[in-house]
Formats: C-alpha cells, sequence, structure tokens
C-alpha cells in the first residue's frame, strides 16, 4: 500500500475510513467494477501493478464532500486498463479522485463519464491526476476521454496521446466549472480539445498542444439541440478561458465556433499550417442562438512560417468585428517583408515582424529573455495570474506564455 499518497489524500480530502479496497491480480477485489460496487465515502480504491481489461463500470460510484473516495494506482503508470470499447464508464459519479492509471486501446471511447442522461443531476467533483489516455483503436469520432454532463471536474497534468483521427483527446458536452491544468496532448485526431452544448466556465492552463488535429482546440462546436446542457442554452460554448498555453503545429490552434465571452490570453503559437485562428457558427439555427461574437485573442506569440493560408478564417453567420485584438506578436520566419496578419477587427498595440527570441525553439523551449521584443509587452491584465512554467507574472507583463527572465 502507498501509504504516503493515501495521507496525502488524506489530507487533501479529509479523513480517510479505515478501508482500503486492494484490488486487482491476487487480490480480494479482482478488478475496478467489483471494488466500485463495494466502495463507500471515504474508501480508496488501491489498483495493484498489471494490465487490465476493459469495460469496467463505476456506475453510480459516489463519495461525499470531505470523504471522496479515492482510485490510484500503487505506481504512476504502472496499471493499464487495455481494450474494451471503453475501459471504463461512469454515469452519475461524483466525489471521485482517479490517479496515475493508464487507458489505451479502446474501441469506443477510452474513458466515458457521463450524467446518466439526467441532466438537472450532473456527474460532478471529479478530478484526474496523473493519468494516461492513449492509442485508441478505432479510427472515427471516438475520444480518449468522453465527458457529458460533467460539473466541477479537474483534469491535471494528464497526457493524451494518439488519439482517433475523427475523434478528440477531450470531448465536453455541456460541462462547466472545470479546469483543465498542465496536461499534454500530441497526435490526438480531429481536436485535441472540444467544450461545447452548452459548456461553460472552463479554464485551460498550462498545456502544450502538439500537432493536435485539425482543431487544437474547439472553443464551442456543433451539437444537437438535444444533447444541450442546460437545454436552453443560446450558444454552444461561453466563458471560456485558455491561458499560458503552447501551441505546436495542428491546422489551426484555435477555432473560435459558435461561442461568446471566451478568452484567449498569453500564449505561445507556432508553426500552425493553414490559419492561426478561425471565427465559425456551425450551429444555424438563427432562432435559437447568438453568433458567435465578442471573444478576445490577447497578449499572445503567434510564429509561422510558409505554410501559413491566412492568419484568421471567419465563416458566415458571425460577429468577428465584434472581437477584440491586441498586443500580440506575430512573426514570420522565413519572410522578413511579411506585411502581417488580416484581421477582422483592429487590433490594438500590436508587434509584427518581431523575433521573440525564443531560447530554443527547436526543442519546443518558448521561454524568453528580458531584451525580447515580447517582454514588457503585454497588456496589463489580472488572469492568468501565472505564466506555462508556473512563474507569476509581473504587473507589466509580457507577451506569449512564458515571463521574461
Amino acid at each position: 500500500m502507498r501509504l504516503p499518497v493515501i495521507l496525502l489524500l488524506a489530507c487533501l480530502y479529509g479523513p480517510l475510513s479505515a478501508k482500503v479496497l486492494h484490488t486487482g491480480h491476487g487480490q480480494r477485489f479482482p478488478d475496478i467494477t467489483a471494488a466500485a460496487k463495494a466502495a463507500l465515502p471515504g474508501d480508496t480504491i488501491l489498483l495493484h501493478s498489471g494490465t487490465y481489461a476493459g469495460d469496467q463500470s463505476l456506475q453510480g460510484l459516489q463519495g461525499k464532500p470531505g470523504k471522496w473516495i479515492c482510485i490510484i494506482a500503487e505506481k504512476n503508470g504502472a496499471v493499464l486498463f487495455k481494450g474494451g470499447t471503453s475501459a471504463w464508464r461512469g454515469s452519475d459519479i461524483a466525489y471521485l479522485h482517479i490517479e496515475g492509471v493508464v487507458f489505451s486501446g479502446q474501441t469506443g471511447n477510452g474513458l466515458n463519464v457521463d450524467d446518466g442522461g439526467s441532466y438537472a443531476s450532473p456527474a460532478h467533483h471529479i478530478v484526474f491526476r496523473h493519468c494516461v489516455f492513449r492509442d485508441m483503436a478505432a479510427t472515427g469520432n471516438n475520444d480518449l476521454l468522453k465527458l457529458s454532463g460533467v460539473d466541477d471536474l479537474t483534469i491535471r497534468q494528464c497526457t493524451f496521446l494518439n488519439g482517433s483521427p475523427g475523434g478528440s483527446g477531450i470531448d465536453m458536452v455541456g460541462c462547466h466549472n472545470s479546469l483543465i491544468l498542465q496536461c499534454r496532448f500530441e497526435n490526438t485526431g480531429a481536436n485535441a480539445l472540444q467544450m461545447k452544448g452548452g459548456s461553460s466556465h472552463i479554464r485551460v492552463e498550462a498545456c502544450v498542444f502538439k500537432n493536435a488535429g485539425s482543431r487544437a482546440i474547439n472553443l464551442g462546436g456543433s451539437t444537437g439541440q438535444a444533447f444541450f446542457r442546460p437545454a436552453n442554452a443560446a450558444w454552444e460554448a461561453a466563458d471560456l478561458k485558455v491561458y499560458s498555453n503552447v501551441f505546436i503545429g495542428s491546422e489551426v490552434p484555435v477555432a473560435f465556433v459558435g461561442c461568446v465571452r471566451s478568452e484567449v490570453v498569453n500564449n505561445t503559437i507556432y508553426k500552425p499550417q493553414r490559419w492561426v485562428i478561425r471565427i465559425l457558427q456551425e450551429n444555424k439555427d438563427t432562432a435559437r442562438f447568438v453568433k458567435c461574437a465578442n471573444n478576445i485573442f490577447r497578449n499572445n506569440i503567434i510564429c509561422i512560417d510558409g505554410q501559413l493560408r491566412t492568419a484568421c478564417s471567419t465563416g458566415s453567420g458571425t460577429a468577428p468585428e465584434s472581437f477584440t485584438f491586441s498586443n500580440n506578436l506575430w512573426f514570420h520566419t522565413g519572410n522578413g517583408s511579411w506585411p502581417g496578419p488580416q484581421l477582422p477587427a483592429p487590433e490594438m498595440n500590436g508587434l509584427t515582424g518581431k523575433d521573440p527570441l525564443f531560447r530554443n525553439a527547436d526543442k519546443e523551449d518558448f521561454g524568453i529573455a528580458v531584451n525580447s521584443p515580447a517582454a514588457l509587452a503585454g497588456f496589463p491584465l489580472q488572469h492568468p495570474e501565472k505564466d506555462h512554467a508556473g512563474k507569476p507574472f509581473r504587473k507589466e507583463r509580457a507577451m506569449g506564455a512564458f515571463e521574461a527572465d
């Protein structure tokens, strides 16, 4: 038993009961389905090292405030759930902390969490930490992590790798009040992260998105009306925050799709393949849905090369003139005479043609020094408070994901 980890979690979530459910090969509980049926608030399901079959169930597993249920691998990365339609499926789960588990080779979704179709009672208060979701055994709209009707969610220091070509790393439908922090997404399929179907108040911070599909982040999307949470939402997504992230490659790093009041601030975007951002409206019901509008793109560093088509692509039914662009640095690595981006609204205090002087972009080191033109050039803001490395931004902050050394 990893006593230090269990004691740490006791400090985080309150006192644990005396019950530790040893789960796995040769243990009292052979699989997580059996352990979940026996677990009570405050219990710990301790997963012993090994490879286990998918199609496990967490149905109805709920802790309580101060008595979370913890599902923990005895060693990070040493517990693998392989195959199955989904590795685990959990409906109506709550107050659950999951740590150190690897999910691989599923044919449907890697892991599926939902509200059981009862939109008034979402799954809630769920933490994923140090988990790995990888190698989908599918080619369609299959997601490494599928979340439908989940609130108060934290996904921290997790890895999403090699998704289905038509799917997402994380697909969030009708999710709210959540944080995605310090995660890595690579080769994730159609997109790395999608927040749609009435999703709101989600912060994505200090993550890395590398070659993360046609749209690394999809702020909104296109959702069937029966699946919205709340049912009367007039937008695909609202009040999303994309802070201090690094984007490498992808056809377009950031797509605003039917979203409102969302902001992309202090990110570093390196060599996107077609566009830097897109502004789209895919749900065409104009009687119900407001236009994609009133979003912010600010304090970002964008380095492009010859493969870029145009900086910003706009679609019909949107209000791109309502967007705020300010204090972004735009640099073409192979064309010193590049005139700069054509944006749908005027940019205030932008910089064009200035090399940001990354420390070592070839090794994914996008830190900058005080001699960078991006240092001290950002718009003064309260958020994000910290840069990609966890360093506080100064009052006169830098552009990009890193505060200047």
